[in-house]
């Protein structure tokens, strides 16, 4: 069975309104980082995530990762801040909260440093 490659194609497939896939798509704002467990409001200017959203604090991305995903290989950015406020149309904090699951998986510096060696040195735009 194929696997669904578009919006609309997802949206049949699994009979989602429009509406509701714009909640699927919104940032997760998880609440920690996944390696040290540090906590990062959904206002914390300190959350970096990588394309896939993976996220961890900036201590932990530069001091401890490297700028290199240990999931995926990429980059890290600033994680976006969504606004607390309702100034239009419901696209809120409050319309579409933070995560609250808390994914810890503790990144081995060993094995991340062997993994990483030769990505690294890749500028992110480029992995």
């Amino acid at each position: 069975m194929l696997m669904p490659t578009s919006k609309e194609d997802i949206r049949r497939k699994y009979g989602i309104t429009e509406e509701d896939f714009d909640v699927i798509e919104a940032l997760a704002l998880r609440p920690t980082c996944e390696h040290c467990n540090k906590q990062l409001p959904p206002k914390s200017l300190e959350a970096r995530i990588c394309s896939f959203e993976c996220t961890f604090c900036a201590n932990c991305v530069e001091n401890v990762l490297g700028n290199v995903c240990p999931n995926c290989g990429g980059g890290f950015v600033p994680r976006p801040i969504r606004p607390e406020r309702n100034w239009r149309k419901g696209n809120y904090l409050g319309s579409f909260p933070a995560r609250t699951a808390v994914k810890y998986k503790p990144v081995d510096p060993l094995t991340h440093g062997k993994f990483s060696a030769e990505i690294r040195v890749i500028p992110p735009q480029a992995r």
